[in-house]
Order: structure tokens, then C-alpha cells, then sequence
């Protein structure tokens, strides 16, 4: 007897149509999947301290400075900036 009643020959039938339906290279990849994330996950589990590595200071490239020109307004004229009144 296998598991729960179920016997080899079934449990080897299941398996051969999963891999009729799947293929091998899509149960490869979703086995290598599983894989890696049962592995990040220890990793993840193990001590912060033993798997931290030390920050390193952020370092920024300086960039070339760039000055920009400021043009004056050119006047306005006083004929525009009389009040109705005034005119």
C-alpha cells in the first residue's frame, strides 16, 4: 500500500500523465523555480547578522555644473503700464 490507500502503479500513472500534460522542460523549470525559492527562503530564515553584508557609503558622481545665462526683461514700456485712468 502507498499513501492513503494509493498503490505505486497509481502514483506512477498520475505521474506519467503530468508529464504528458506539462512536458519536461516546463516541470524542469517550475522544479528549478521551487528550487530557488525554497533556498531564498532559508536564507531568508537564517540570522540577519550572518547574512547582512555591510552597506557601503553611497557614493554619487558629480556632475558637471552647468550655469545658465539670465536675460534681463526687456523694459516694459510706460505707455503699457499707465491705468486707464491715467492715460
Amino acid at each position: 500500500m502507498g499513501f492513503g490507500g494509493i498503490s505505486i502503479w497509481q502514483l506512477l500513472i498520475i505521474l506519467v500523465i503530468i508529464v504528458l500534460l506539462f512536458g519536461t522542460k516546463r516541470l524542469r523549470g517550475i522544479g528549478s523555480d521551487l528550487g530557488s525559492a525554497i533556498k531564498g527562503f532559508r536564507n531568508s530564515v537564517k540570522d540577519p547578522e550572518e547574512t547582512a553584508e555591510p552597506a557601503a557609503p553611497a557614493v554619487q558622481p558629480q556632475q558637471p555644473q552647468i550655469k545658465a545665462e539670465v536675460k534681463e526683461p526687456a523694459p516694459a514700456s510706460t505707455e503699457a503700464t499707465k491705468t486707464p485712468e491715467q492715460r
